[in-house]
């Protein structure tokens, strides 16, 4: 009864004397320290704004200038040329020289912040750096990047460059379809190119010429052309389950588990997470930069946290102050907050441990309750209209959609252990689908941890890529293994508070007609989720270090040999996605690389050819620049496939029937790839804790009988590649395809091996 009696601010009691009114000094302070923090925060926020608001100036800049004006005029000199002595006349201040002054300047000082921001735009448009060799830089190049810091300051805040980055720019037509043209020549023979050559010109002189007259025009007007019909159509819209097809996973260390204690890891995690989300509401976080210096958009973390996918649109709030748990079928709100500040780690572990050690029994229907958003996206639509609109239902349905995210305490343990036969395979399915009712896929990132200490995060796809939330998960990880630590015990450290108000257990009503469409929820995705072959490969035989010895880019190096090692698997090319990014421009998401060239499938020809040796490694290193010349040109607004999209969609819109484009939009992916961004925070030295690496992560099949692969490149001597398919498709088989990509990556490697032994023989 103590914790309900604090849940109460004043208690009164009517007697024959009046009323007696008894205040709750505890819960007072508790209403006092949230009212203070709240404007701290408030304060911050408004301070950083304005930090932000006038970059890449200082507030500080303003009196710098006005004192400059103001020596001027005592030096009876005029700077302004007459428009000082025009305000005076204007607002009627003949007399306020001073006043005139300080407007003047305030005016020339917020023009000069305009004219810095566009000549630092103009800067950030300069890309023909990033196809300058390696090592290999122009003088034009270094000027501009002397210009870039220059113009960069010091210590610029999350969002200080996001007025200054470009709009992303529209491709022309011309040089979009013979890209594309190029790209298919050789998954097509000499009939079927024709053909399509033909498709394409059509278009070409037919309709792309009033499509891209609206783009270009949408382009003017919107901040980025692509992501916004990008998110809805690509992502919101879709209607099948987004459990294996949208939602992609982030795997914990790979050899190290700081504890054991599921309670305590849970904690730490949870107030690193905390502490993360403090620094992102108040933009306190660096710019990530290419080369230290190029700022990359920031837009997509401001959704990270308090955002949920409702069927049709994502829903984001401010300032969340609390969680849910889900553990053994039960649903439980966590408040994070106390006295006004978070709750340290060893009250956080003090709460989860509350919840496993809680022999309560889930309600009925809501044991799979969050199957509903892993299972098709009408029903569970139509069941949130019907079912949960109103009584506890709604208002446990809200806490789940407006908790800052999602935890589900695993009763499972997972994690890789290379004395265990497909530990990996089994970690991953558990992260990617898990028993489909245990994680809520709407959730922008669901956290799982598992009974034996290790951690993992299951994401939706619509609000972010993959980047932004390795970002907070690299910060995370560190911070819980080097910052915050824990007791000999595997305890959080801190002292306990027993006192802390216990979890409250989410209440539900749900109807049998109500809990049938739950089941068949589960069924649909249960179907999808055994169907889901996984294999974890970790290629440990050498790594980027060696490739670089090569002269090679690392990704153009495993690029290849997943094209040596699909051709092996399946004896012909396919069609070949691999994710770029576009986030040196605003509000820039993705862009896909067309892997499979004709460079790179004469390299995997002459590879299958004995009779080709001395050749192998010429074609080998054109393929390998071709691919690096998508790749720079893909992030820098040339690619194909965004641009063919968006005239897609504009043709829908104005009711255009294109035969190119619905060819172009309904070709299979049967090779999906995408590489998984390490050290974006450097808070880890890799050298000096080897043990301290992250396995990265991966996601479901593109197509029913292709491939997805998602690799990540650890130190100098670690690949991991994280192979998906279907157990459905008699085409396709994670584990063999996996000894492919292993054997293709030593086959490549020897062509250096034997150039370098006969380089030495000489």
């Amino acid at each position: 009864m103590a914790e309900a009696h604090q849940a109460v601010g004043f208690q009164f009691t009517v007697t024959p004397d009046g009323i007696d009114l008894h205040l709750s000094r505890e819960v007072l302070k508790h209403i006092y320290l949230s009212g203070v923090t709240s404007w701290t925060k408030r304060a911050i926020r408004f301070k950083n704004g304005i930090l932000t608001g006038v970059y890449p100036a200082s507030p500080s800049s303003l009196l710098i200038v006005v004192i400059a004006i103001m020596s001027t005029i005592y030096a009876r000199i005029d700077p302004s040329l007459g428009m000082i002595d025009t305000i005076k006349r204007t607002i009627l201040l003949a007399t306020q020289t001073v006043l005139s002054a300080i407007l003047f300047s305030t005016g020339l000082w917020l023009s000069l912040i305009l004219m810095l921001r566009y000549i630092l735009k103009a800067l950030l448009s300069y890309h023909a750096w990033i196809f300058e060799s390696h090592g290999k830089i122009s003088f034009c190049t270094k000027l501009w990047l002397s210009l870039v810091k220059m113009l960069s300051g010091r210590r610029p805040l999350l969002y200080s460059f996001q007025t200054s980055l470009p709009r992303l720019p529209v491709p022309s037509v011309d040089d979009t379809i013979t890209r594309y043209l190029e790209s298919v020549r050789p998954l097509l023979d000499d009939e079927q190119y024709n053909q399509m050559e033909v498709v394409a010109n059509d278009f070409k002189k037919d309709q792309a010429p009033k499509l891209q007259k609206y783009l270009i025009l949408k382009s003017w007007w919107a901040t980025n052309y692509v992501s916004d019909w990008w998110e809805e159509y690509i992502y919101l819209r879709g209607r099948s389950p987004i459990m294996v097809n949208s939602n992609f996973y982030s795997m914990d260390l790979l050899y190290v588990t700081p504890t054991h204690r599921q309670a305590a890891r849970a904690g730490n995690v949870v107030h690193a997470m905390l502490q993360y989300r403090r620094k992102l509401e108040r933009g306190e976080h660096a710019p990530l930069r290419a080369l230290g210096v190029v700022p990359m958009c920031s837009y997509q973390m401001e959704r990270m946290f308090n955002t949920t996918r409702i069927p049709d649109f994502v829903q984001h709030l401010s300032d969340q102050k609390h969680l849910v748990v889900y553990h053994k079928g039960r649903f439980f709100k966590v408040w994070l907050y106390y006295g006004g500040r978070h709750l340290w780690p060893s009250e956080l572990e003090t709460q989860f441990q509350r919840i496993l050690d809680d022999t309560t029994k889930p309600q009925p229907g809501e044991l799979k309750l969050a199957a509903l958003t892993a299972g098709n996206r009408v029903p569970w639509a139509r069941a949130r209209l019907k079912y949960f609109s109103q009584g506890v239902n709604k208002a446990s349905l809200e806490a789940i959609e407006t908790s800052a995210f999602f935890l589900s305490l695993d009763d499972e343990a997972h994690g890789y252990d290379p004395d265990k036969l497909r530990s990996l395979d089994l970690y991953a399915k558990s992260l990617l689908h898990g028993k489909c009712y245990d994680r809520w896929f709407d959730k922008s990132f669901t956290l799982i941890a598992y009974k034996n200490g290790k951690l993992g995060v299951n994401a939706e796809h619509s609000w972010a890529d993959a980047p932004i939330i390795g970002h907070m998960w690299e910060y995370v990880l560190a911070t819980d293994c080097f910052l915050l630590g824990y007791t000999e015990e595997g305890h959080c450290k801190g002292d306990i508070n027993k006192g802390l108000p216990l979890p409250t257990k989410l209440q539900w009503d749900i109807p049998l007609e109500c809990q049938e469409v739950i089941e068949e929820s589960y069924m649909v995705a249960k179907v999808i989720a055994d169907d889901v072959d996984f294999h974890g490969c970790l290629f440990d035989e050498f790594g980027k270090g060696l490739i670089k010895k090569s002269r090679t880019s690392p990704d153009a190096f495993i690029q290849l040999a997943l094209q040596l090692a699909q051709f092996r698997d399946k004896g012909e090319f396919c069609l070949t996605y691999e994710a770029s990014m576009t986030r040196m421009f605003r509000e820039g998401r993705t862009e896909t690389v067309r892997s499979c060239t004709s460079e790179s499938t004469a390299f995997v020809r002459a590879m299958e050819d004995k009779n080709t040796s001395a050749q192998k490694l010429d074609l080998f290193r054109k393929a390998a620049d071709k691919h690096q010349n998508m790749y720079r040109l893909a992030m820098t607004g040339s690619g194909i496939d965004r641009h063919l999209f968006c005239l897609y969609i504009m043709s829908k819109y104005l009711s255009i029937h294109s035969p190119f484009l619905k060819q172009v939009l309904s070709e299979p992916w049967r090779l999906s790839t995408s590489q998984t961004p390490q050290q974006q925070l450097n808070m880890v030295d890799i050298k000096k804790f080897p043990r301290y690496v992250g396995a990265g992560g991966g996601f479901g099949p593109v197509a029913d009988d292709g491939y997805g692969v998602s690799y990540i490149i650890i130190g100098e001597n670690l690949i991991t590649f994280h192979i998906s398919s279907k157990f459905s498709s008699p085409e396709t088989d994670s584990y063999r395809f996996g000894q492919n990509i292993r054997q293709a990556m030593l086959d490549i490697r020897a062509l250096f091996d034997q150039k370098d032994k006969k380089e030495k023989e000489m």
